[in-house]
Order: C-alpha cells, then structure tokens, then sequence
C-alpha cells in the first residue's frame, strides 16, 4: 500500500529488503548501510490515552518522556500499546514508522520530530513493515507529510543519559 502512495504521488525513494529487524540495535547489524539518518520512532500517548504522537529521534538517542512530556504538556506520556498502533497507525511493534502516519486520515496523531534528526538531509524509513528500508530525501519526506496532512513539529527532544 505505502508503495503505491509512493509511487502515485511521485515520491522518490530507494528501497533495501533485509531480514526482520525490530530494534535500532539489529538494524545496524542487517540493514546494508544506506546514506541517510537512522531513525528511531516511538509511538507515544498520554496518561489518558487522549493524544497519540509519533515521535523520531536518530537512532542512538534515548529519550526523556518526562522532560518531553512537560514540552508537550501532556501529563505522563508513555508507550502506548500494540493495540492502539494497530488502531491509529495500522502496524505492528517493530515496524513504527513515520510513513505510519499515511493510515491516519483521522489525523489523530501528532509527528514530533527532533530538530537534531530533522537537520539530515536523508532519513531511512520502515515501509509499514519491518522487513524493508527506504532512503527518502528530506524534501520527499516533507512532501509525503503535506499529502497526508501531517505537519510534523519540529522541536529539540530531551535526551537523557544511559549508564
């Protein structure tokens, strides 16, 4: 479905098949490497499951939901379940992606993007599924948002430190 979207909408990207990956960790080490950002994408809600955001960050960033939650002014955002990806974003744990967002015409989910991931000029992208990678440019990217109605914010997403 995604690569009809793609390709109807003229949206250039070039596609990498692999084997099933489901963590950044397992993608550095299966995916061919590929000129773009690795991304990291977390589907989030709130502490009343009333507001769903798609959250991107690179790949080796670990995110402070505390400090971002007080950015979004939610109060205790956290992990939402498999059940509300499969809901609002029609996928499956391991395949988040922000290409998701073309299953949400309700547009019910908010696309926050770190300014740090969003100063590439490529980012890597799961097709809906976790078995493929595709490289878009920032400008096809942009595009695939304004078609959707998405219009991703772009903000500095805390990280915290890991020991």
């Amino acid at each position: 479905m995604i690569f009809e979207f793609l390709d109807a909408h003229k949206i250039q990207y070039r596609r990498v098949d692999h084997p099933p990956v489901f963590t950044c960790e397992e993608a550095d080490k299966i995916v061919p490497s590929l000129p773009g950002a690795k991304t990291k994408n977390l589907f989030l809600r709130d502490g009343k499951g009333r507001r769903h955001f798609l959250l991107s960050v690179s790949s080796e960033k670990n995110v402070d939901l505390k400090a971002l939650s007080r950015i979004l002014g939610v109060n205790k955002l956290g992990f939402a379940s498999a059940d509300r990806l499969a809901k609002y974003l029609n996928l499956t744990p391991g395949a988040v992606t922000l290409l998701g967002v073309v299953h949400d015409s309700s547009k019910q989910v908010e696309v926050v993007v770190d300014s740090d991931l969003w100063s590439n000029d490529a980012f890597l992208c799961h097709p809906l599924v976790n078995t493929s990678t595709l490289l878009l440019d920032k400008s096809s990217l942009t595009r695939f948002f304004e078609l959707t109605g998405h219009s991703p914010r772009i903000i500095s997403i805390p990280g915290k430190d890991t020991e």
